[in-house]
């Protein structure tokens, strides 16, 4: 079906494996139009894109906005995984769209805040609730991990980018030292996002079974799957390790952030473990932090379910820019 002309804005979400498009009517994803293309199948992001052009019929985006899983600097983003150029000279062939924006995938989720279906916000820590204005804080846990604040400021809303999954493993005990250890000597660099990720979830597995004297390796599906059903208790213990050591990170992020709005956990792997989180002490290790462990009461810990936020994330920030 034909879409009207300069009517809609273009939105997408890069990962490493797939790329998702939709259109968007101002901050709303119009329904039926989000589209999943595999990344090895195409040379380019432009290639891809006029691929979902041509799919919905020629539509004539009036603005196109992408978020990315890896950093942005001066309107170009590099990504880890994949050899793509994507920047806006490159949304604006494809698009031939007015406005063109790229964001980290982060940044996406945070401007996705205040436009989600509450049914599709899980509570984990429950809290003060902060002021209108108060900083709130995104946290992905999937592929990879990283962290974004969010701002209120008179200008609007800002979604300041880091790469916070590659700063260095918090340390509490002799075992989790050894598994810096182990981390490291397996990549070189004991980073957060070598334990708290899909793959580090299968680190930390792996790591238990050398403790034990009984290594093996295991996909991380199979060890939340074998945590579900009780059967396997390295699993278990697995998916309890990582539960603490992800309270401890998020509660330094937020004594360094003060998201008083709240912290919000999003990807799939936080998904995933959002039924444990409460079973297995994450907020017993978030509030673990001596003389302000009291402190640690005034920020909420949410998860965020709806796998599109980055796609909504996306539409809403075009909205603030064409209102500018």
């Amino acid at each position: 079906m034909a879409h009207p002309k300069n009517k809609y804005s273009l939105v997408a979400d890069i990962g490493g494996t797939n790329t998702r498009v939709a259109l968007a009517n101002g901050i709303k994803i119009v329904e039926g139009t989000i589209r999943r293309y595999s990344n090895a199948d195409y040379p380019g992001l432009e290639t891809v894109l006029r691929r979902y052009i041509d799919d919905e019929d020629g539509v004539d985006p009036i603005a196109a906005c992408v978020a990315v899983a890896g950093p942005v600097r001066d309107g170009r983003a590099t990504m880890t995984n994949l050899d793509w150029t994507i920047d806006k000279d490159t949304l604006l062939r494809a698009t031939k769209a007015k406005t063109v924006a790229i964001l980290n995938d982060l940044q996406a989720q945070g401007h996705a805040l205040g436009h989600l279906d509450p049914t599709n916000i899980r509570a984990i820590i429950q809290g003060p609730a902060g002021h209108d204005h108060a900083a709130k804080l995104v946290v992905g846990v999937g592929t990879g991990f990283n962290a974004a604040p969010v701002f209120e400021t008179e200008s609007g809303r800002l979604v300041a980018p880091s790469e916070s999954g590659h700063a260095n493993l918090p340390i509490r005990d002799e075992r989790e030292l050894r598994l810096c250890q182990f981390v490291s000597n397996a990549h070189g660099f004991p980073a957060v996002e070598d334990v708290l990720s899909g793959r580090g979830l299968e680190r930390v597995y792996a790591f238990l079974g050398q403790e034990e004297g009984t290594p093996a390796e295991c996909s991380a599906k199979e060890i939340m799957d074998a945590c579900a059903n009780n059967s396997d208790p390295k699993a278990t213990e697995a998916v309890r390790v990582f539960t603490r050591i992800l309270g401890t990170v998020c509660g330094n992020l937020s004594l360094i952030q003060l998201p008083f709005g709240g912290v919000y956990l999003v990807g799939g792997v936080a998904r995933a473990f959002a039924p444990y989180l409460a079973q297995f002490g994450f907020a017993e290790a978030f509030r673990d932090k001596g003389r302000f462990a009291g402190f640690m009461g005034n920020f909420t810990v949410s998860v965020i379910e709806d796998d599109y936020a980055a796609l909504t994330g996306s539409a809403a920030h075009l909205k603030s820019l064409t209102k500018q």
